[in-house]
C-alpha cells in the first residue's frame, strides 16, 4: 500500500499528499527496548529536533510564528510534528493570558533537558558543516541562537560582547542577550567565518579581542574542549 502511494506521489509531484503521506507515517516504533531508539521515536522524525531548537532559542512561540522560522515545512508536518512531541512530553501547548490570549507551544521541563543533546550535536554536526560561505544567508538575530547554542549554562562569570559582521550579542555569566553589553572583560570582533574558527575550533587568532584573552579561553574551554580534529576532510 506504502509502495503503491510513493508511486503516485512520484507521478502527481504534489506537496500537499507529500506532507499528508509523512504525517501518516510519525509514531512509528523501532520496537527496540533501548533508549536511543526510545529517543529518537520522540525526536528523531523530520522537522522534530529543529522545532525544538527553535523552542530553545526563542522560548514559547505561536504556531503562526514557528512556521514562518521553520522555511520549508509544511503546515501539516509541522502539526504532526507538534502533536507527537506533546505526546512524548517534550513540548506542550499554553495559552497566554489576557490581553493577549493567544495559544503558544514550549518545551516542557523534559524538553529543557535536550539542550546540552543539542549542544553536543551542534559541536559535532559544525565540524563537517564547515565554516559560512560568503554568499551564505543567515537570518537576522541568527548570533543570540549560535552563542546560546554554543555556550550552553557557561559559569566562567566573564562578561563578553561580540560583533560579528552586522550581529551584536553578549555573554553575561551564564547568559546570553541581545545587544551591547558596557564595561565587558574582553569584545569579540570578525565576521562569520572568524566566530565559527572560534568557538568550533578555538582559534583566537580568527577573531579580534579587545580585552582579557584569557577570558575568552576559559569561556570556549568550560562551554566544550576543543576536539582533537577540528572538521572532516
Amino acid at each position: 500500500m506504502l509502495a503503491r502511494c510513493a508511486c503516485e506521489l512520484q507521478a502527481n509531484a504534489s506537496n500537499s499528499e507529500v506532507d499528508a503521506l509523512e504525517s501518516a507515517t510519525v509514531g512509528r516504533s523501532y520496537r527496540q527496548y533501548c533508549p536511543i531508539a526510545h529517543a529518537l521515536e520522540l525526536v528523531g522524525e523530520r522537522w522534530s529536533l529543529l522545532v525544538v531548537r527553535e523552542l530553545l532559542d526563542r522560548g514559547p512561540l505561536r504556531y503562526s510564528d514557528l512556521h514562518a522560522r521553520l522555511e520549508g515545512c509544511g503546515t501539516n508536518i509541522l502539526a504532526a510534528r507538534l502533536k507527537d512531541l506533546e505526546r512524548g512530553g517534550v513540548v506542550r501547548k499554553r495559552r497566554l493570558p489576557p490581553p493577549a490570549g493567544s495559544s503558544v507551544y514550549e518545551l516542557t521541563e523534559y524538553g529543557l533537558e535536550l539542550r546540552p543533546v543539542m549542544h553536543q550535536l551542534a559541536h559535532w554536526g559544525a565540524r563537517s558543516l564547515g565554516p559560512p560561505t560568503s554568499d551564505a544567508e543567515l537570518q537576522p538575530g541568527w548570533l543570540v541562537g549560535a552563542l546560546r547554542m554554543a555556550l550552553p549554562e557557561v559559569t566562567t562569570g566573564a562578561h563578553i560582547r561580540f560583533h560579528i559582521g552586522d550581529e551584536v550579542a553578549s555573554l553575561v555569566g551564564d547568559s546570553v542577550v541581545y545587544g551591547a553589553l558596557d564595561n565587558p572583560d574582553a569584545v569579540i570582533t570578525g565576521d562569520a567565518r572568524g566566530f565559527y574558527a572560534l568557538v568550533v575550533e578555538h582559534d583566537v587568532d580568527a577573531v579580534s579581542i579587545d580585552g582579557s584573552e584569557e577570558s575568552v579561553r576559559e569561556v570556549l574551554t568550560a562551554a566544550l574542549p576543543a576536539p582533537a580534529q577540528s572538521s572532516v576532510a
